[in-house]
Formats: structure tokens, C-alpha cells, sequence
């Protein structure tokens, strides 16, 4: 019998020894042991990258690691999704980006990932209104006026959007459907030319998201918003009525934004990640930079966030399919 044990021994001391007896024998080690990286699914300077980086440094204190930065812009949110979507599932890579990429873009055309299959989301952050806006050249005071004007001269009315198939395009589309209206629609790529084009009187109407340059034109007087699409009433336009309250519920869209992950990552990172991005939404400076930007704080469980992009996703595509949107 002593022999047996001693045998024994030996062996367990052999496997210790070994290359994969040290593995096993050691910890787990412990998450995170390594800096984290946020990709940011459009390019630097804008306000989806200025709240990534606020994010970033929020968390980085709360981890105790540093969190860097990548912007990967490009095909509306998707190539910077789909690096989430290749990374390893290991907590170490996250994407931060609106849920367009899964509720809207797979609509449009094929995607390098599959929404349901390769992306986890982790948490909302935040939501941007959009806003319905009457331009110099629109002598009409609120949105009774628009319909009014309309239905007088079915397609007078020209309404810009920042390109085909984003979301200010759906609401036109939900507004013209609801309302039985016409207008006629007038593309842009990008917000940069629709604001300027607004300005100089080249449309009636514009649908665009919320921000810290509309509101100057609204202050101002140059541009007149004439509803929003948020649950809510806007706090910076307390007298504009939502999509909604005017009767037209399906119009009522915004961009909601949020954190993703590559989708095997192991379901108690996906938690840990979840409370430290619920955390940072609680702290006054970075409620500060949301809601100064006209953007609303939004957080939440997981579970809440994947069911937001699922009924999201089901009404683009019947938007979608009635409208037969086509990509750009």
C-alpha cells in the first residue's frame, strides 16, 4: 500500500509538471487583466464618438484598466459591428453604435454577421431624438399646417433626410402612410449638406437627429420644429409634441444607442459589463454630457436592451417592405 500512494504521488507530481498539469493547476485569472477596447462604429468628432470616449473613461476608472478607443465607421454602423461581431468573446472587445447595424442595415441587404447569432447586446446607453423641422421657405406654423399644406398640393412639399433608409427617411415614410399625405423626398449622405441646403431654403421640411448645432438653428429662429420622435417630450423643446401625440405612433422612432459584444462572450462578463455601463450612466458627468447634447440616458438590463432591437427590427422591416426602401 505505501508503494501504491508513493506511484501515486509521483504521477500527480508528473502531470504538475507537465505543460498542461500547469495550466490546469493554475487560477482563473482574473477579468479584467488587460485593457478593453470600445469600437466605435462611426468616425471620430461626432457625438456618438464624444460619449464612447466619456464611457470609456468612466469605465476604465471603474475597472481599474485602461479602455481605448477604435473608431471603425463606415456602411452605416455595420464595419464596425462586424469587428465586434470577428473579436474573441472574451470581455476584452465591446461596440458601441446605435441598433441600426442589427434593426435596420440586415433589412437592406446581406450583412458580414448574422444580428441574432454573432452579437450580444450588453446594455443601452443612450437615445437621440429626431426632429421634424420647418425651413425658412415653409410659411406654416406647427404640424396641422404641414398636413394641411400637403394634402393641398400632394408632393409640394419637399422633406430631407440624411440619406435613403436611415431613420429619419422611416419616419417620413410612417408620416406619409399614417397621414395619407405626399411629399416628396429629397436624399442627402450625410446631415452636414441637408442642414446647410435647409438653411439657404432648398426644402421644406427636415428630419434629423437632435443636437447641439440644430438647437442653435432652432434658437435662433432659422429652423422651427414642429414635432419629435422620442417616448418622451424633449426637456431642451418641452413644447413640441411627439410623433405619438399627434396620432402617428409608427412615426414616433429615434436612435436608440448602446454597448455590444462578440456573442459567446460568457454570460457573467456580459453582467459584469451590464452593471459597471448602468453605473457610469448614475454618474452626474456623464448624465451631464448626454443630456447637453440632447441626447436622453437610457440603461438597463440586457434582456431589455435585446427586446428593444427585436421590436425595433420587426417594424423597420414593415416599414421596410410597404415603402420598398432600397439601400443607397
Amino acid at each position: 500500500m505505501p508503494g501504491l500512494i508513493r506511484r501515486r504521488r509521483a504521477a500527480a507530481l508528473l502531470m504538475l509538471l507537465s505543460p498542461l498539469g500547469a495550466a490546469l493547476a493554475q487560477p482563473a485569472q482574473a477579468w479584467p487583466a488587460r485593457p478593453l477596447r470600445i469600437v466605435v462604429a462611426y468616425p471620430p468628432g461626432g457625438i456618438s464618438d464624444a460619449v464612447a470616449r466619456a464611457l470609456a473613461d468612466k469605465l476604465s476608472t471603474q475597472l481599474g484598466t485602461p479602455v481605448v478607443v477604435e473608431n471603425r465607421a463606415g456602411a452605416g454602423g455595420s464595419i464596425g459591428m462586424d469587428a465586434v461581431a470577428k473579436a474573441a468573446p472574451d470581455g476584452y472587445t465591446l461596440g458601441f453604435s446605435s441598433i441600426s447595424p442589427l434593426a435596420l442595415n440586415p433589412h437592406l441587404g446581406k450583412q458580414a454577421y448574422d444580428p441574432a447569432r454573432d452579437i450580444a447586446p450588453v446594455a443601452s446607453v443612450m437615445y437621440s431624438p429626431v426632429v421634424l423641422l420647418a425651413t425658412p421657405v415653409f410659411a406654416g406654423k406647427d404640424f396641422k399646417d404641414m398636413l394641411v399644406a400637403a394634402r393641398a398640393k400632394p408632393g409640394s412639399l419637399r422633406w430631407s433626410t440624411s440619406g435613403l433608409a436611415t431613420v429619419g427617411h422611416l419616419v417620413l415614410e410612417q408620416v406619409s402612410h399614417g397621414a395619407r399625405v405626399e411629399f416628396t423626398h429629397v436624399p442627402y449622405k450625410g446631415g452636414g449638406q441637408q442642414l446647410t441646403d435647409a438653411l439657404g431654403g432648398q426644402v421644406e421640411l427636415v428630419s434629423t437627429n437632435l443636437s447641439g448645432t440644430v438647437m442653435q438653428h432652432i434658437q435662433s429662429g432659422k429652423l422651427r420644429p414642429i414635432a419629435v420622435g422620442a417616448p418622451a417630450r424633449v426637456d431642451a423643446l418641452p413644447q413640441v409634441p411627439t410623433f405619438a401625440e399627434l396620432g402617428l405612433a409608427s412615426a414616433n422612432l429615434s436612435s436608440l444607442f448602446g454597448v455590444f459584444a462578440p456573442a459567446k462572450t460568457p454570460a457573467e462578463l456580459l453582467q459584469r459589463l451590464n452593471t459597471e455601463i448602468n453605473l457610469a450612466l448614475r454618474t452626474p458627468e456623464l448624465r451631464k454630457k448626454l443630456l447637453d447634447a440632447d441626447n436622453v440616458p437610457t440603461g438597463g438590463s440586457a434582456a431589455d436592451f435585446a427586446r428593444q432591437i427585436a421590436a425595433e427590427s420587426a417594424g423597420n422591416a414593415r416599414i421596410i417592405k410597404a415603402a420598398n426602401i432600397k439601400a443607397e
